[in-house]
């Protein structure tokens, strides 16, 4: 007895295998690149989160020293102003004091700004190099 074709009868010479040679997919990239590619992307954001988390630490014990300062100063200030007992004198010292505190407040702010400038400025500069270098890294993959 004759065996039967498993083959439908609407399609007797489709030929999978040569269907599949003839379609023009695009390569598959190196997946072991892909991967190295990604965990040194992951690396990248790692180094600047921690960068950034350093800088989150420099610019708090800044602050702290900061406020110290001011509550160290506060309080000899309060003694500055108990010593003169004219009107007067109080309130040229009174005057003096605050405009000593504004410009300190003022340049205390302009430092931690900067700290905290510096520190994103660092941050951002490891992630944009790492992801120049991803470019040309894919680029050459899909280059191929």
């Amino acid at each position: 007895m004759a065996e039967k074709s498993t083959k439908p009868s609407f399609l007797p010479a489709f030929d999978p295998a040569k269907f599949l040679s003839d379609m023009k997919l695009p390569a598959m990239p190196d997946v072991e690149a892909v991967l190295a590619a990604h965990k040194r992307n992951l690396d990248a954001l790692t180094d600047a989160n921690r960068v950034a988390l350093e800088g989150a630490q420099v610019v708090a014990r800044r602050h702290m020293e900061i406020m110290q300062q001011t509550m160290s100063g506060l309080s000899e200030t309060l003694k500055q102003l108990s010593l003169n007992d004219t009107p007067g004198g109080r309130a040229a010292k009174q005057t003096d004091l605050l405009k000593q505190a504004y410009e300190n407040a003022v340049a205390n702010t302009k430092e931690i700004g900067d700290l905290i400038q510096k520190s994103n400025s660092e941050a951002l500069n490891r992630l944009n190099a790492r992801v120049l270098e991803a470019m040309a890294e894919m680029k050459a993959l899909f280059g191929k």
